[in-house]
C-alpha cells in the first residue's frame, strides 16, 4: 500500500473516533427513530390505520368512533397498560370495535412497541 493510502486510512480512522465522541447520547436517536416510525405506523391504512377511528394531531380525515388521542401519559401513566391495551383492548372491554392488534397479530410486537412510543407522546 502506498503512503498516501495509508495516511488517508489513518485519518479516516482518527475522523471516525474524534465523531464518534460526539455521538448523541445512547438510546435518543433510537428512541426518536421509534418515535417516527410508530406515527407511520399509526397512520398506515394496512398497518395500525389508528386514524380511522381516532383523531391524532397531525392525522388527516381522522375518525371519530374512539376517542382522541391526547393527554396519553395522563391516561396512561404506565406505558405498559397503554400497550396491553393497543394488544388486546377486549381483555378490558370485550364488546370494543377496537381490533385487538397483537393477539390477532396485526402488528409485530416490534410494530406495536413503536406505535406504543408514538402514542405516548400525544
Amino acid at each position: 500500500m502506498r503512503k498516501s493510502a495509508k495516511s488517508t486510512l489513518a485519518l479516516a480512522g482518527t475522523l471516525a473516533l474524534v465523531m464518534g465522541s460526539f455521538s448523541v447520547a445512547p438510546g435518543v436517536a433510537s428512541a426518536a427513530s421509534a418515535v417516527e416510525e410508530g406515527k407511520k405506523i399509526s397512520f398506515h391504512k394496512k398497518k395500525g390505520n389508528c386514524l380511522a377511528c381516532h383523531k391524532i394531531a397531525g392525522g388527516v380525515a381522522a375518525g371519530n368512533v374512539g376517542p382522541a388521542l391526547v393527554n396519553m401519559k395522563a391516561r396512561f401513566p404506565n406505558k405498559k397498560a397503554m400497550r396491553d391495551q393497543i394488544w388486546d383492548p377486549t381483555a378490558r372491554n370485550p364488546n370494543t370495535m377496537m381490533p385487538p392488534f397483537g393477539r390477532h397479530k396485526i402488528l409485530t410486537e416490534d410494530e406495536l412497541d413503536k406505535v406504543v412510543e408514538f402514542i405516548y407522546t400525544l
